[in-house]
């Protein structure tokens, strides 16, 4: 029988320029990005860690800089006319961690310093929100035309310390300030992004942006992010078929390995199913049921806070809140739950839409598995072997 050629898998690549380049598989998300740009001019979405953000604003930046060419067969180009092109300022916070507020505000100068290159624009201003405010009114004199800022992983230079009740608020005020010239700057922007994985209260991060339009729990972008399990049998059929080849099992033998293993994830109710995307391409790639997203590492902001709120990770599963609980703001939580749903370590398993409360609990066997090999020996090292060997025992969703 002949082996079909499958298309590459784009592990490890979040620039949408080259995994189109490259010819790589791409699961069409266009069509949350057009509703999107329609919906609010300022957007904030929350999503896990490796769960597809950067490519979403990666994509993003290749449609409004007019590039057509990338998006050939997928559903924008059939609703798009103009193409008009706009100039794109890309900040990623991503590797904003473990920073003192020098450093920190060194970094931003840093990100400043490179989109000001792009655009052959100077500046010896010290001070990162100054600078901001200059490079969005610079660029757009200079280029005549509205400027589109996409900020990734905004909360990452926070999330390590979120449990400090010192260097906190201390942090926090840098990008409190860094941020604060968007409001001013409306007139000059034409949209803007930004991504993270937890919620900071709007009133220390983005103070002045009160129109910010959150939409991590909207369920017409439930699946903005990830790989829906409509999207996985449509879009990934022949890899499912090598999967099961390799593993040696029926077709859907395969379908509920995969979905045992990295399915389960809900980001509102109701939600269709959402399947890790970091884990499901690597487990085609490699043709392997392995733990791949706790392998990629352990943040050890999630250990500072189950030690601050005495949880440990064998106790994390099985929780119900109210819907106000996901409002609550990450610097001032009485419980750790939100976090845990924020950062995927538990999801939403059903809603009572007459209580507003939602039960959650672990998404897969993944995370099932993952919580006590990977976090466990990080959180208490005394009880590393015995928490080890309770893996065995856990039941598996």
């Amino acid at each position: 029988m002949e082996t079909k050629q499958l298309k590459r898998l784009p592990v490890g690549i979040q620039t949408f320029s080259e995994v189109m380049g490259l010819d790589c598989l791409y699961i069409d998300k266009t069509e949350y990005i057009w509703n999107m740009i329609h919906l609010s001019k300022y957007i904030f979405l929350s999503r896990p860690r490796r769960f597809g953000k950067s490519l979403l604003l990666s994509t993003i930046q290749a449609y409004y800089e007019g590039r057509r060419d990338l998006f050939k067969g997928l559903f924008i180009e059939t609703v798009e006319k103009d193409w008009t092109a706009y100039p794109v300022l890309s900040l990623s916070m991503a590797s904003g961690k473990h920073m003192e507020k020098d450093q920190l505000q060194r970094y931003l100068l840093y990100i400043l310093e490179e989109n000001e290159r792009r655009f052959g624009i100077s500046s010896d201003s010290k001070d990162p929100n100054v600078r901001l405010r200059n490079l969005i009114s610079n660029v757009y004199e200079k280029t005549g035309k509205k400027v589109v800022v996409l900020i990734d992983e905004y909360d990452a230079p926070l999330l390590d310390v979120v449990h400090e009740k010192e260097m906190l608020p201390v942090l926090r005020n840098v990008m409190r300030n860094f941020y604060s010239p968007l409001k001013d700057c409306d007139p000059y922007l034409q949209f803007v992004f930004i991504t993270g994985i937890t919620k900071f209260s709007q009133l220390s991060i983005f103070s002045e942006l009160n129109n910010l339009k959150n939409i991590s729990m909207l369920t017409d972008f439930a699946g903005v992010c990830g790989i829906t399990e409509e999207e996985m049998l449509a879009s990934m059929s022949d890899y499912i078929d090598d999967f099961a080849e390799a593993q040696q099992t029926t077709r859907e033998g395969a379908i509920e390995g995969l979905k045992q293993q990295y399915d389960g994830y809900h980001f509102t109710w109701p939600s269709p199913d959402i399947y890790n995307p970091f884990s499901l391409l690597n487990a085609f790639q490699d043709h392997d049921y392995t733990n791949y997203w706790f392998s990629s590492g352990t943040p050890s902001y999630l250990i500072g806070m189950l030690r601050k709120f005495n949880v440990v990770p064998s106790k994390i599963g099985g929780r119900s809140v109210l819907a106000s609980a996901f409002d609550a703001p990450t610097e001032n939580m009485k419980r750790i739950t939100p976090l845990l749903y924020q950062s995927g370590y538990i999801t939403i398993k059903s809603y009572n839409p007459i209580s507003r409360n939602y039960t959650l609990d672990i998404p897969n066997n993944e995370i099932q598995a993952g919580l006590m090999e990977s976090l466990l020996p990080n959180y208490v090292h005394e009880y590393a072997d015995e928490g080890n060997s309770m893996v065995g025992d856990l039941p598996m969703k």
